[in-house]
């Protein structure tokens, strides 16, 4: 009878070994595949902006966050902007959203 008990309470200790195992290695494959989540976001970010700067602009543009009027003529190659939107009353006031017509 003592056999029975000690290989009952070693078959126990061995399941939680293996339950606790499965654990770690289930936390440990979550944090990996996030970083790499990560790293995979980054590089399709790299490779949006890229294609976005060698895409020519549409006759109408909208702004968008971060943009100022300079660096919409800078990339869409229009450094007359001002002139030709007459509802941009002053140069430093755009905001995302704000429609503009744009002349290669």
């Amino acid at each position: 009878m003592v056999c029975i008990c000690s290989s009952t309470a070693a078959a126990e200790r061995a399941s939680w070994y293996c339950a606790l195992l499965l654990a770690v290695l289930l936390v440990l494959s979550c944090c990996e595949s996030s970083e790499s989540e990560i790293a995979v976001r980054a590089q399709r970010k790299d490779r949006v902006s890229i294609i976005n700067r060698s895409r020519p602009c549409d006759e109408i543009y909208v702004v968008r966050e971060g943009e100022t009027l300079q660096t919409i003529a800078e990339r869409c190659g229009d450094p007359y902007i001002v002139e030709e939107n007459p509802h941009i009353h002053d140069p430093d006031d755009v905001f995302p959203g704000l429609v503009i017509k744009i002349t290669p």
